[in-house]
């Protein structure tokens, strides 16, 4: 009985561990980051949303970030109540930096906040996220930008920069300050890196398909960037997002010897002025494909991104792709 009964525990005990993991989980805006051997996934959510793995196929639900939003985002973007959009994690001076947009749907009423952890492992006695609150802020009538969608990275100096942006003016590249939690000059002049406009003087070209008008056409947001040899790498989102079956997310690359630009396509079109080399796209079972982060692990390149799954009525799904590098550029290996 004894024996029968050290069986049954063991094996509910199994059974309950393997219930906890899953594969093709729901994921929007996903990024990852690696702490010994195992993988953390951040994604768009009620306090963010965070996965765990030991090999990027099945994951364990985490508890969120946030227990509850943050105050000081409450008090500044109207009607948000704790969903956090588009998160970006970096490590740097011996922590984690997680990156983080909160915003009104259409509207630049926006921020960007950021969060530090001196581990992403929920079990050590040292895991705690504490706030460290705005980095940035775009306000409608003031600012021709969206201050969503970070992404940070830091140069061959040393120097932290952040990109970010999501229509209206398109991609900005921000330089931030030594403590990674402040901006590093006015942010009046930064400058656009990346843009669906051929002309950057030209206004926006009208809203399309059913999205606020106050965003404009300028379909271009969810930057990263990526150093692979000699140059540095932008990947961005064009067309639309978040609209299931309609969903026509696609992503893009350019790459630049400088941190700074200007980024150029294959075809050495500026990325500033509409150009934007094509990636990937959906296909008969995406609808969508965008988002993107890329992550080196193992001496391996990923892709992650999420992709409108056209076999479960358009939901976000975490995709992970290998990234080949074709004559300095990259190429997914499934395609």
């Amino acid at each position: 009985m004894r024996l029968f009964l050290g069986s049954l525990f063991l094996f509910l005990g199994l059974h309950l561990n393997a219930q906890e993991y899953q594969t093709g989980i729901s994921a929007h805006d996903p990024v990852m980051a690696r702490q010994g051997d195992t993988f953390y996934l951040f994604c768009t959510g009620w306090g963010i949303d965070v996965w765990s793995s030991r090999d990027m196929k099945s994951w364990k639900k985490e508890a969120a970030v946030f227990s509850t939003p943050p105050q000081w985002a409450v008090k500044d973007i109207p009607y948000f109540k704790g969903h956090i959009w588009a998160p970006d994690i970096f490590f740097s001076n011996n922590r984690y930096y997680l990156y983080y947009s909160v915003s009104a749907f259409g509207k630049n009423t926006s921020a960007i906040g950021v969060a530090t952890n001196k581990t992403l492992d929920p079990s050590s006695p040292d895991f705690k996220w504490v706030d460290q609150g705005k980095v940035i802020q775009s306000v409608p009538g003031k600012t021709n930008w969206n201050a969503i969608d970070p992404n940070v990275i830091k140069d061959q100096t040393g120097r932290a920069w952040m990109v970010f942006g999501s229509f209206w003016d398109g991609i900005k590249l921000l330089k931030l300050d030594k403590d990674l939690v402040h901006s590093a000059k006015d942010i009046a002049g930064i400058p656009t890196i990346a843009s669906r406009k051929k002309d950057p003087a030209a206004p926006n070209p009208p809203s399309v398909d059913g999205n606020p008008a106050d965003a404009g056409g300028n379909a271009i947001e969810a930057p990263f960037l990526f150093k692979k040899g000699g140059y540095y790498y932008l990947f961005a989102s064009i067309d639309y997002c978040c609209k299931g079956e309609k969903s026509t997310y696609k992503m893009i690359v350019g790459r630049s010897k400088s941190i700074r630009g200007p980024y150029v396509d294959y075809d050495q079109v500026p990325m500033a002025k509409g150009g934007g080399t094509l990636l990937l796209k959906g296909d008969k079972n995406w609808y969508g494909t965008g988002h993107n982060a890329v992550c080196h692990f193992n001496d391996t390149d990923y892709l992650i991104f999420h992709g409108y799954d056209a076999r479960d009525k358009g939901h976000a799904k975490l995709r992970i792709e290998k990234l080949d590098w074709i004559k300095g550029w990259p190429v997914v290996s499934s395609q």
